[in-house]
């Protein structure tokens, strides 16, 4: 995680928290310039994730919050771009091998990963969500481990102390990563505060870090950031993905590959 993106992450932090914050108070509060907050907060406010209203900014909470304050619905998610989903989790199936190790994130496109792996495989898989843990449970040629704890409805995902633990403990071949939004200066970033500590666990306990995210997510940019896009070794997305962000992605290195 660079400096900037530590900033920014503690920036928007602050404006969930204050709901609106003077650029004054802001630089006191990160300990940078004024000059460097409003570069900042000019970039949130092209993001739709800030608002400037009379020299204070605001948060904007409609930028990822439903009416009952949830950043990020799974069933309402589960609605939305099926097919490119569908496709993704087709093609990252294909990556997984006999005997690997291999983390699922939470999310809907992790979820169809699980539903086209082959019966034959003898994998383990460790999984945080009933969604995806009903679905592994289908699957003989399947070894599951779960990281339990507290349950939010509306990802369906179990996060705490103790499952961050276990996570930290194992280690696996791979990690199926999910995100809400990703940008090329602001990283990738995900509706809830809550998800990042046990993403940041499975990218340190993962040898490959896969990001699997439909084209809609690029370019966006969510509350909670958990990696810069160059910790991550490669991108499955669908053919939607704009020439520019294929390129951007060549660039930095990460292997791309389009279902």
């Amino acid at each position: 995680m660079n400096k900037k993106t530590e900033r920014i992450g503690k920036l928007i932090e602050i404006l969930k928290v204050r709901g609106y914050v003077s650029i004054h108070e802001l630089s006191s509060m990160l300990g940078v310039s004024e000059m460097t907050v409003r570069r900042d907060l000019r970039l949130l406010e092209q993001n739709r994730v800030a608002e400037n209203v009379d020299g204070t900014s605001v948060y904007n909470p409609a930028h990822t919050l439903t009416k009952d304050d949830m950043g990020y619905n799974l069933l309402g998610e589960m609605q939305k771009r099926n097919e490119q989903k569908d496709d993704i989790g087709r093609l990252a199936a294909t990556l997984v091998k006999k005997d690997d190790i291999v983390i699922m994130d939470t999310g809907t496109t992790t979820e169809r990963i699980v539903q086209h792996l082959p019966t034959h495989l003898d994998i383990t898989v460790l999984c945080y969500n009933i969604n995806i843990l009903m679905e592994l449970r289908r699957n003989p040629g399947v070894r599951m481990l779960f990281a339990g704890g507290r349950y939010h409805p509306n990802t369906q995902m179990f996060e705490s102390e103790e499952g961050i633990e276990y996570i930290r403990g194992l280690r696996a071949c791979k990690v199926f990563l999910s995100a809400s939004g990703v940008h090329s200066e602001l990283g990738v970033t995900c509706a809830n505060s809550y998800e990042v500590p046990t993403k940041r666990a499975i990218i340190r306990s993962s040898v490959e870090k896969i990001l699997v995210a439909d084209s809609s997510k690029f370019g966006a940019v969510r509350p909670a950031y958990f990696c810069d896009l160059t910790e991550v070794n490669a991108v499955i997305t669908d053919r939607g993905l704009s020439e520019e962000w294929q390129n951007k992605l060549k660039e930095m290195g990460i292997q791309l590959y389009l279902a």
